[in-house]
């Protein structure tokens, strides 16, 4: 007990002292901060409050004359470097690219620069090259990186550039130096070695075409879009059950682009004389995956086949079974001529009705983005990522 008096003395003593320590501290922070901020230039502020009321113009000029009259010692937090970099990126965003560029092509000459300082500026006038169109330029300067503390960040960009412009052995090279555990590219990588086997098939190029389909299946086992270029190719070598293998392949890697292989399918059987079996096939998989765009198709190949009256009853089936716009524009199509004539007329304007509505709705989707497009695209044009098109057309 005389120890808890004794202790409890001790506090009651040293609590004052305590409290006259805090307020010296206080005193000392707030001098320190009075004086730096003396130190910052009005143009700052200025620049800040211009940028808050979105007068990006106001900003760039008072920014600017910070950077030119050089106001800022070297006690402050904010350096010369720090606002050109600034500087520079609201000259981009602006789209006045070259002052972006003489900006920090100036700065770059400066001697006091450290390593770290000098390379995130070479990359920064990257960009102000690649803003400016001055592709070539833009590609030198990210090269120049690729052995330092902004490698990533270069050969990212780098990768975006080789995709526009459509080389494809170079963007292979970049997507590997960017690979690692988390993020592999092992989409990406398949499908620049697809663009290189599409490129050799135009070519005829067809033995260069099976080595790249072949790469671009090492770098993505479930590359579907290879299978459907290793069928094509045995298509045009005659080989037609191969060309059925690599197709039917297909399921076991992602059965939703199936639909993109229908009548390729069809075409390769009845090259062998099994139209019917390849019918079938068709059939079998709508079937199973009720959302592959194959009515069309089966359609057209039953009615070839068998004729009208089996035809109708198999798009009957299989659009009972699964029912959308698009099988109910397709049935209302085929059943229209045996409609008793004082519906016809009608019939044929609710079918207008639903066409225009299915021509607007079902589309293409990205996964990513959610651009839609009556075309389908490996390579989305809005967000430039790859297999993210739904492969069907669905209603958006």
């Amino acid at each position: 007990m005389d120890n808890f008096y004794i202790f409890l003395s001790l506090v009651l003593l040293l609590l004052p002292l305590f409290f006259a320590f805090g307020w010296f501290a206080a005193r000392i922070d707030l001098k320190t901060l009075i004086k730096h901020a003396k130190s910052v230039p009005d143009g700052l502020y200025k620049a800040i409050d211009a940028l808050i009321d979105r007068k990006t113009s106001i900003a760039a000029q008072e920014l600017n004359e910070v950077v030119e009259q050089n106001k800022l010692d070297n006690s402050s937090n904010v350096t010369k470097y720090a606002l050109v970099l600034s500087l520079g990126r609201l000259y981009r965003q602006r789209g006045e690219n070259n002052k972006a560029i003489l900006l920090h092509q100036r700065l770059l000459n400066e001697p006091d620069l450290n390593e770290e300082q000098y390379h995130r500026l070479q990359f920064e006038l990257g960009k102000d090259f690649q803003s400016a169109g001055l592709v070539d330029r833009a590609e030198r300067e990210f090269e120049q990186l690729s052995e330092t503390t902004m490698a990533k960040d270069a050969n990212e960009l780098l990768l975006y550039i080789y995709q526009q412009d459509r080389d494809w052995q170079k963007a292979i090279n970049t997507a590997g130096k960017l690979s690692h555990d988390a993020t592999t590219y092992q989409f990406e990588i398949a499908q620049f070695y697809c663009e290189l086997a599409q490129a050799a098939l135009f070519r005829s190029d067809e033995n260069s075409a099976i080595d790249y389909i072949q790469s671009a299946l090492n770098a993505n086992r479930k590359c579907t879009r290879a299978n459907m270029l290793l069928g094509d190719v045995a298509v045009k070598q005659g080989r037609f059950q191969d060309a059925i293998d690599a197709y039917l392949k297909i399921e076991q890697q992602n059965h939703e682009y199936l639909g993109m292989v229908g009548e390729r399918i069809y075409d390769a059987f009845a090259s062998l004389g099994q139209m019917h079996k390849g019918l079938d096939v068709l059939i079998g998989y709508i079937k199973t995956f009720p959302q592959l765009d194959l009515l069309s198709i089966i359609y057209d190949k039953s009615l070839a086949l068998y004729g009208e009256e089996h035809a109708m009853e198999t798009l009957l089936e299989l659009v009972r079974a699964t029912p959308n716009l698009t099988g109910i524009y397709q049935l209302l199509g085929v059943k229209i001529t045996n409609i008793n004539p004082l519906w016809r007329a009608d019939t044929d304007m609710m079918r207008n009705v639903i066409g225009r509505h299915v021509q607007k709705t079902v589309m293409y989707r990205c996964r990513q983005c959610h651009f839609k497009s009556q075309v389908f695209f490996w390579h989305c044009p809005a967000c430039n990522r790859w297999e993210t098109f739904t492969p069907n057309r669905i209603e958006t």
